[in-house]
């Protein structure tokens, strides 16, 4: 019987969300949790791939700039940087100008995976728009958030957008 595929989505440990532009108390207390989660997924043979928030230097004048006045994850800075240690060379890092990413979705479909867990920041933006973006495109497949992995803006957006996600089948760990 053939094995089902499993993908661990780590999305936007970036050094800007962590300890930088944009970083939180929230972020760094889940980095352990986050880094003991993709050295399980690795073991258990699942792969695991990075989505990472990416916006160039005309930052402040997109519709998110303007909306959000705090430059963050410029491409070729240090805090447009996943975190140190946790990306291995060869796995998948999908750069978004957005908060979700069509690309990961679409590989998620091409690829048939039957699992995907999303962990990573920030539970209220990022995470919940890509966990509706891949239930979007992969209604079938299991769209699970593991929640001791995750940080919001704030601890109470945190909970509403796990809230949010397990309305809209997604299964929170």
């Amino acid at each position: 019987m053939e094995r089902e595929k499993k993908l661990l989505v780590v999305v936007d440990m970036q050094n800007d969300f962590i300890g930088g532009a944009l970083g939180t108390q929230e972020a760094q207390n889940i980095l352990p949790a986050v880094r003991a989660r993709i050295a399980d997924a690795r073991k258990e043979g699942e792969e695991v791939a990075f989505t990472r928030d990416t916006h160039g230097e005309e930052y402040l004048s997109t519709q998110e700039g303007k909306n959000l006045p705090v430059p963050h994850c410029i491409a070729g800075t240090a805090g447009h940087e996943i975190a140190a240690g946790l990306c291995l060379a060869g796995e998948r890092v999908f750069d978004k100008p957005a908060f979700g990413s069509i690309e990961l979705a679409a590989y998620v479909k091409e690829r048939g995976f039957a699992a995907v867990e999303l962990v990573g920041v920030c539970t209220d933006i990022c995470v919940i728009s890509n966990a509706l973006l891949i239930k979007a495109f992969c209604p079938e497949a299991e769209v699970c958030v593991r929640a001791g992995c995750c940080a919001g803006v704030t601890a109470q957006s945190h909970q509403t957008a796990l809230a949010a996600m397990r309305a809209c089948q997604v299964k929170i760990l």
